[in-house]
């Protein structure tokens, strides 16, 4: 198992396939942002699996393909496929914005991706094009229709709740949420880049109290999945609601995960600038052997905690560069 100085085993693996993306999201990228790379500059579709292969063999059990866009990425199919053929390999998710989803949900599905989570910030239509630049609503709700048809084991609709913009719908989303038997996860915008930065920050804190008392919402124990969220759930309806809360309660003393970009950075931490470059390694036909100390290595520099409360102007790559 990889184990970082801090004694966190790290099990979970963040594959970012590319940084571009079909959306233009106010808390992730700039308005005419243009500094993506180049796809010369991506991993292969080969060099993904290899990477993925070397931290199964290390004792990663979770991988989530994200982005920007995955379903953007020719070859993601391939990818997860080659992924779950790993040993050891318990779990596939990805991310996504939904607007590629009702194309890709049934390959997806039978290629070994086990999870969805579903950007979604609302489910008013003007709400959502101010929110990503573009009038998606319909192709968003059409990929979740088809991801719920393909069967995945669970489906999760992400919501960042932003202060004047799409706060007031939580109702709304909560009982879209509970008709369909998804998890709702809310998700504190960071200050990543000058678009996180920007944002009027929402505390979680006080939602979840007057959503606790609206929906009869108690903690739950259990495991659900790999990642930060803590779940509360209703006795009465089963509905289930995640919180991720970098600002207001962070979780860093229990962090599994580092994420790869679609350039080959293991990035350590989103709110450090701690990164291992993987790329020329693997174009200079390195060993595995070679390719499993640089991970060990890299896993050996992964900080102690990020800094966005105490210096939230730190950070300004965007978050399309760095992986979901």
């Amino acid at each position: 198992m990889l184990t970082d100085p801090f004694g966190r085993t790290v099990d979970y693996l963040r594959i970012s396939v590319t940084d571009r993306c079909d959306l233009r999201c106010t808390y992730c990228l700039p308005k005419g942002f243009k500094g993506f790379s180049i796809p010369k500059e991506w991993l292969t579709i080969e060099e993904l699996g290899r990477v993925a292969a070397a931290f199964a063999r290390l004792g990663t059990k979770r991988f989530r393909l994200t982005g920007g866009e995955p379903l953007l990425r020719k070859g993601l199919v391939d990818l997860a496929a080659e992924i779950n053929r790993q040993p050891g390999v318990e779990d596939i998710s990805l991310t996504t914005n939904g607007t590629q989803l009702e194309k890709h949900a049934h390959a997806l599905r039978q290629a070994g991706v086990r999870r969805l989570n579903i950007s979604l910030d609302s489910l008013r239509r003007d709400c959502v094009t101010n929110i990503t630049g573009s009038d998606c609503l319909p192709q968003v709700l059409d990929g979740i229709k088809a991801a719920k048809e393909a069967g995945f084991e669970r489906i999760k609709i992400n919501m960042v709740p932003l202060k004047g913009v799409n706060d007031m719908d939580l109702d709304e989303m909560v009982a879209f949420c509970m008709e369909h038997g998804f998890i709702l996860n809310l998700i504190e915008a960071m200050p990543m880049g000058t678009t996180g930065q920007a944002h009027a920050k929402v505390s979680l804190q006080p939602v979840l109290e007057e959503l606790r008392q609206k929906f009869d919402l108690s903690p739950f124990e259990g495991k659900i999945g790999g990642g930060p969220a803590r779940y509360w759930q209703s006795e009465n309806n089963g509905f289930t609601l995640g919180l991720i809360t970098p600002m207001s309660q962070h979780f860093c003393a229990t962090c599994n995960r580092v994420r790869l970009s679609a350039t080959g950075n293991i990035h350590l931490c989103l709110g450090q600038e701690d990164k291992a470059p993987l790329r020329d390694l693997l174009r200079d036909n390195c060993t595995d052997a070679e390719l499993d100390q640089a991970i060990r290595d890299a896993i050996a520099m992964k900080p102690e905690k990020h800094e966005f409360v105490e210096n939230p102007k730190k950070i300004i790559r965007v978050m399309a560069l760095t992986g979901g």
